[in-house]
């Protein structure tokens, strides 16, 4: 079923509003995740020279454009959540913009890598491809993308007051492959437990 306009504006509002009443709670509960692995995961990939420019796209209240900052490259933050944008350009002084992730005004061949570390679920199905070819045309030719999502069965909905899209690798293969892109690795987190104990899928890819 195609979701209307009015329907895609609902979930937008809802789950930015859900973020922008928890964003202190969320700040603190997430500031001392160890995603290193999947910084790393990027930067490897990534064959131009530094200083790096990164695309943090949903950074949130701003922890991983602080690292990529701190490793000496160029990081500009993407949020629709004002609360985070806000605690991002404090927290950093890096220049953060505030888009709704449907209605994104990105600039061509621009940046070196993004790093889309668990937000492009919340982007409904249907307008996944549209948003992956903006992140595609907003890379410089060769440039890296990683992503980090909650896998699932290829279901969506509410979780709470949050809108969910829960991929599978050969589901997420295909919306990434069909955007121009190509795969160089993807991988299970958290790192060595079983996979029934890994929800997160983290995948690295290259625009073609």
């Amino acid at each position: 079923m195609t979701l209307p306009p009015s329907e895609l504006e609902h979930i937008t509002a809802r789950t930015l509003g859900h973020y922008n009443q928890s964003a202190e709670e969320f700040r603190l509960g997430t500031r001392d995740h160890d995603v290193s692995q999947n910084i790393d995961a990027l930067l490897r990939h990534i064959e131009a020279q530094p200083p790096l420019t990164i695309l943090d796209f949903g950074c949130g209240p701003g922890r991983d454009l602080k690292t990529f900052t701190a490793l000496g490259h160029t990081a500009t933050g993407l949020d629709g959540t004002e609360r985070f944008v806000q605690m991002a350009r404090t927290e950093t002084g890096c220049e953060v913009w505030h888009q709704d992730f449907l209605k994104l005004a990105l600039p061509p061949e621009h940046f070196d890598g993004v790093f889309a570390n668990a937000v492009l679920f919340h982007v409904p199905s249907q307008e996944l491809p549209r948003v992956l070819r903006e992140l595609q045309a907003t890379l410089k030719p060769g440039g890296v993308l990683f992503s980090s999502n909650p896998r699932g069965d290829n279901v969506e909905g509410w979780n709470r007051d949050r809108y969910g899209a829960y991929h599978d690798l050969e589901h997420w293969r295909a919306a990434m492959t069909t955007a121009g892109f190509f795969e160089l690795e993807h991988y299970y987190r958290p790192a060595g437990l079983p996979r029934e104990q890994q929800p997160w899928l983290a995948s690295v890819w290259r625009k073609i």
